[in-house]
């Protein structure tokens, strides 16, 4: 059976089977590249469109078993009827992952021996034009009623109120569903808060007409005051490190975790340029120590920008269709600026977050990413006082941006130094020593 995969991609089931920024003007450079969620190869993603109490949630799924052997167990805050559940579209996901995604930008040094013209700002991008009757049961000796039994797209659903969490194991089990170990003890707490279970799993015969390679998202509309995640479920004998995306999409502003600090990740530092060939590396090595010196109890916000305008963008802004596949419910004309967006990663353990996530919407719409700067150096002829202290003042640069890796990644400043290979990138033949008196 195919577990360990489904715990790892399905944040929110029971497996059955980014130097301070200041404001947008801030930014500008070549973008580069990005670290998207292609990164983690066990990377659950969660779309949230929130407008006070109500919510669309979206549950990506990268599933890659049999899915003959997908369930899931989901706890949701409030009983689901069949119109309130969507098939999703994927690809919005990974547009979301793509716009949000920390993102590597590149500048390149002007003559130093040139007049330098200096602008206060530079414009931010500007905004883009808006594109059956329920059967049920009563409860059994085992406490369990089926509140609602419906099919959307290639998913069988049932809806699920439960009175005791041994009850709800064995009614599983009886009717085919295969629980890990201790899964009655994790159902309990959910079941006290009179939460119900949304329980999918695949209808291999509508799963063949959909024509999809891949099982595909699953959208849940409801309105509850509750605003969390249920990811202790997720981690059932599971003592690996997960990572969760959750991209938090609000009328309001940056949204945030309550009961776990939420922090930046680092950003806006200048490092080598060689790391333009291994950004991947650098911000998956950048993460993990970051998570390490939080004492991996912490949500970190990789990004944080109202959906009008990037600066640099690794992707355009969503457009007014797509915002609404990913389930924004309160557009108006003039669209993309009604959403702000906040991506949080939050890497996760069973000891370090004994708690479900618990979030809130902030008015803060303070512009945030990770962000990371490669300075090229300037190659070219230097015959001024301005260009000779410049280039004495590389080796010194370069030295300081090698520190700086080594202290955001753990990577050993040998090593960093080795690739720099200043001579070659930095350092080209000096003019020679008679020239600054001969004038020639």
């Amino acid at each position: 059976m195919k577990y360990w995969r489904i715990l790892s991609s399905f944040l929110l089931a029971i497996t059955i089977c980014f130097s301070n920024m200041g404001n947008a003007w801030a930014f500008c450079g070549f973008y580069v590249s990005k670290a998207d969620s292609k990164l983690y190869n066990q990377a659950s993603q969660v779309v949230i469109a929130r407008d006070g109490d109500r919510t669309i949630l979206t549950m990506a799924n990268d599933y890659q078993g049999d899915v003959k052997d997908f369930a899931i167990v989901v706890p949701v805050p409030v009983k689901i009827e069949k119109e309130q559940v969507k098939i999703g579209d994927p690809k919005v996901i990974e547009r979301l992952d793509a716009f949000s995604a920390p993102r590597l930008v590149e500048y390149f040094d002007s003559n130093p021996c040139e007049p330098q013209v200096f602008y206060d700002r530079l414009p931010a991008s500007a905004p883009l034009p808006a594109p059956a009757p329920i059967a049920r049961e009563r409860e059994g000796a085992l406490g369990v009623t089926i509140e609602a039994k419906f099919n959307v797209g290639e998913y069988e659903i049932l809806v699920l109120s439960a009175k005791q969490s041994d009850g709800l194991e064995t009614w599983l089990k009886q009717n085919g569903y295969k629980l890990p170990r201790g899964a009655s003890q994790l159902l309990q707490p959910y079941i006290k808060q009179k939460m119900k279970f949304f329980v999918a799993k695949v209808n291999l015969k509508e799963f063949d007409k959909s024509g999809s390679e891949f099982l595909r998202p699953l959208m849940i509309a409801y309105s509850s005051p509750k605003f969390m995640l249920p990811i202790r479920l997720g981690m059932m004998n599971s003592t690996n490190e997960q990572d969760l995306i959750v991209y938090v999409l609000s009328p309001k502003g940056q949204a945030e975790v309550t009961n776990y600090r939420t922090v930046k990740v680092p950003s806006g530092d200048e490092i080598p340029v060689y790391v333009k060939n291994e950004f991947g590396e650098f911000y998956k090595s950048m993460f993990q120590t970051s998570y390490n010196k939080e004492d991996k109890k912490v949500a970190f916000l990789e990004y944080a920008w109202n959906m009008s305008n990037c600066d640099p963008c690794s992707a355009e802004p969503l457009n007014e269709e797509e915002l609404k596949k990913a389930g924004v419910f309160w557009l108006k004309p003039d669209a993309s600026s009604q959403v702000f967006i906040s991506r949080i990663h939050v890497r996760y353990t069973r000891d370090k977050f004994p708690e479900d996530l618990m979030f809130q919407e902030t008015s803060n719409q303070e512009s945030f990413q990770g962000r990371y700067v490669l300075r090229h150096a300037y190659t070219g002829e230097t015959n001024c006082s301005a260009g000779r202290e410049y280039r004495r003042g590389l080796k010194q640069r370069f030295e300081r941006e090698a520190q700086t890796l080594a202290k955001l990644t753990g990577w050993n400043i040998r090593d960093i130094r080795k690739k720099l290979d200043l001579a070659e990138e930095a350092s080209p033949p000096s003019d020679p020593f008679w020239k600054n008196i001969w004038g020639e």
